[in-house]
């Protein structure tokens, strides 16, 4: 039998065991927490109704062009994208007040815009089209688009040419929320036409059913004062998140991600850079 000295110190040998391997494993979580907590996050606004660049799936997951591009560049700066969902018209505001840090959300780089936000070298480009039903009589802009009612969506740059140059002609502009809204009106009669850009036109209505009633006319509309110099990032003003996410673009290029994603969505080259 062993004596209560030797039990009380083994007793005590076992306690202390006991605690430093519980203060090594606390201490392990602990560094684990400060690892995920210093983790970088960017929060980025996009507004997911505008196929292909950024969409819902069925099952509610988050898709399109303008995503894959901010998961890469995420990526390359070793952070984790946090996709806020935000109507067009309001990105803009949300970065000035500091809810998202950053819009990728194939906002065009105009003058209007560069007054309030700072963005990246453009990620792509691609002309307006305005579209209408076959049969519609609007054959030459702007003399046909008197007493025509055509469909835009709120504070884009297809906004402020149509209202700035059809309304004047004798067109009633009325606008939307989203562009999806636009052509479930112009499909149910209640606009002639619509002025967006052309793959969403492409993507949006043409390739529905139903959708080979419609056509664009062949004029593009690139004038740069309305439609800037293509899509770019937007950041706050003075951001050097810019000059990171500038580096970042550069190399989706040169490896070969760009292009990647590009083959995903279109089958023609939409940088506007050849």
């Amino acid at each position: 039998m062993q004596s209560p000295i030797k039990i009380k110190k083994r007793e005590k040998d076992m306690h202390f065991k006991f605690n430093v391997k519980t203060l090594g494993l606390a201490a392990m979580i602990a560094m684990t927490g400060m690892a995920h907590a210093s983790e970088r996050i960017l929060r980025i606004g996009v507004e997911a109704a505008y196929p292909p660049f950024a969409y819902k799936t069925p099952d509610n997951q988050l898709m399109g062009f303008d995503y894959d591009i901010g998961q890469a560049l995420c990526a390359k700066l070793d952070a984790k994208c946090q996709w806020i969902e935000i109507e067009f018209d309001g990105l803009i505001p949300s970065l000035k007040v500091r809810k998202i840090d950053a819009a990728i959300s194939s906002v065009s780089i105009t003058e209007d815009r560069l007054k309030s936000v700072d963005f990246t070298t453009s990620y792509y480009r691609l002309p307006a089209k305005l579209v209408t039903r076959k049969d519609s009589g609007i054959n030459t802009l702007p003399g046909d688009l008197a007493g025509k009612r055509i469909g835009v969506q709120r504070a884009t740059n297809f906004d402020r040419y149509a209202t700035q140059t059809f309304e004047p002609a004798g067109a009633q502009i009325i606008k939307y929320g989203s562009q999806n809204e636009v052509f479930l009106d112009l499909a149910a009669g209640r606009l002639d036409a619509s002025l967006a850009g052309s793959v969403a036109i492409e993507e949006g209505l043409l390739k529905t059913p139903g959708g080979e009633v419609y056509h664009m006319l062949g004029e593009n509309f690139t004038d740069e004062h309305y439609f800037g110099t293509g899509a770019g990032i937007a950041v706050r003003k003075n951001d050097p998140l810019a000059a990171e996410l500038n580096k970042a673009l550069a190399e989706l290029k040169t490896d070969g991600t760009y292009d990647r994603i590009r083959k995903k969505y279109f089958e023609y080259d939409i940088s506007g850079h050849n």
